[in-house]
């Protein structure tokens, strides 16, 4: 099961470096949690811009977001001072195939492949980073020890067309 979801993972990454891949931008997968990098960087060197990535996808109602992972995508972003514009994204795929366990299996049901991208800045300033959770319709919610919060994060309109189905 680990592999598959890997394996689904590095697929997200590499779907979103492509969509980067422009005149405008370039982005590099950078390897993520085993080399404790954000899983993507995009820059726009024209317009000064810098974007550190971190992506999740799933089968799942939520994806989760470490706080160690939008730990280091700060790090990163804060690294790099000649862009003015430094962004962390918590991108979102939420898969065609909904996970669901009957009879302690797992069976699949249908739904719409959606996506989303959350902008993390407003994460920047606090001292200790909290875990995110995105659930299916978007929403984002700060994860502790007993409970989660709402905490809307705000879109990130991406450098390329949202047509997912091409992909």
């Amino acid at each position: 099961m680990g592999n598959i979801r890997r394996s689904r993972g590095y697929s997200y990454e590499y779907l979103i470096v492509n969509r980067l891949n422009n005149r405008y931008w370039t982005a590099k997968r950078l390897g993520g949690s085993s080399v404790g990098l954000p899983d993507i960087v995009a820059v726009n060197n024209n317009k000064g811009i810098l974007l550190a990535i971190e992506a999740k996808s799933g089968t799942g109602d939520a994806l989760y977001v470490p706080s160690d992972q939008i730990e280091r995508c700060f790090s990163i972003a804060n690294m790099f001072r000649y862009y003015k514009n430094k962004h962390v994204i918590l991108a979102f795929k939420f898969m065609r195939k909904k996970r669901i366990k009957k009879n302690h299996e797992n069976t699949y049901a249908s739904r719409k492949l959606v996506e989303y991208y959350k902008v993390a800045d407003i994460l920047g300033g606090k001292r200790k980073f909290p875990q995110i959770k995105c659930n299916y319709t978007g929403e984002t919610f700060v994860v502790s020890e007993s409970a989660s919060k709402k905490f809307e994060l705000p879109e990130f309109k991406m450098p390329f067309p949202k047509n997912i189905n091409k992909y």
